[in-house]
């Protein structure tokens, strides 16, 4: 367990080192698109009964930054490390794919809970934000985090260079997440567009992290678990393969 845990701790350190550029800035943009929206869309009706706007937001977008920032975590410390050739000294170890795999995804777990707290921390300055069940908020957040620090991994071991890893993130990761319900109820969209966001993991997640704190949702809790749960287990083993293959990780 000691490389393992030397592993994860490099991963936690290599973020916390930078954090206003890790932690800080990402909760600011998140709060920009509070009081952007917040304002703009003041006059909409609520998307569930006795919730406001502000109410409503405030999860979407803690979820949207943990997903954003656990991808961004998994996948720019892999490119990085290919990049520069210090690879080679992670590869060197007798670590197991296991052991690469849960450091580098737990790293991600730590940066995008805290900076998930980060943005619902200030977000209650502006709006009260009720618990239904922490449980549910607790299980979505890790789930979610955990999903795309996967995520991150095969975008960091498939991409040769940064700007690779840009199109990833702007033509897959960015679309998925702003398609998903953080700013809206599916219900307000036309029926094809319901119909295609029920094909979006990210929606799912967005959807069961609210019931946490609503007891309201789009979709069925069930659901949002089982989905979500499928999709987190699908990119687990496609991402264990290709360590344990090491995928342009031992060219």
């Amino acid at each position: 367990m000691i490389g393992f845990q030397t592993l994860l701790l490099k991963e936690i350190l290599r973020f916390w080192k930078v954090g206003f550029q890790t932690v800080a800035a990402p909760v600011l943009t998140a709060i920009l698109y509070l009081l952007i929206f917040s304002h703009v869309m003041s006059g909409t009706n609520a998307a569930f009964p006795g919730v406001s706007y502000e109410q409503f937001l405030i999860p979407g977008l803690a979820m949207m930054s943990m997903l954003q920032n656990a991808f961004a975590n998994t996948s720019s410390s892999l490119i990085q490390s290919k990049i520069t050739g210090n690879i080679l000294f992670i590869l060197l170890p007798p670590l197991s794919h296991w052991n690469f795999y849960f450091a580098y995804v737990l790293a991600a777990i730590v940066r995008a809970l805290v900076v998930g707290a980060g943005v619902f921390l200030v977000g209650l300055v502006m709006a009260h934000i009720p618990v239904h069940n922490g449980a549910w908020i607790l299980i979505f957040a890790l789930l979610g985090s955990a999903m795309l620090g996967a995520m991150g991994m095969i975008a960091g071991l498939w991409a040769d260079k940064f700007d690779q890893l840009a199109a990833f993130q702007n033509f897959i990761i960015m679309p998925l997440t702003f398609l998903s319900g953080v700013f809206y109820s599916i219900h307000s969209l036309p029926s094809s567009w319901q119909l295609l966001s029920h094909f979006n993991p990210f929606f799912y997640l967005i959807d069961g992290f609210r019931f946490g704190f609503f007891g309201k949702s789009d979709v069925s809790v069930w659901l949002s678990f089982g989905v979500t749960t499928f999709a987190f287990l699908c990119l687990s083993a496609v991402t264990l393969a290709l360590l344990k293959s090491g995928y342009k990780l031992r060219q």
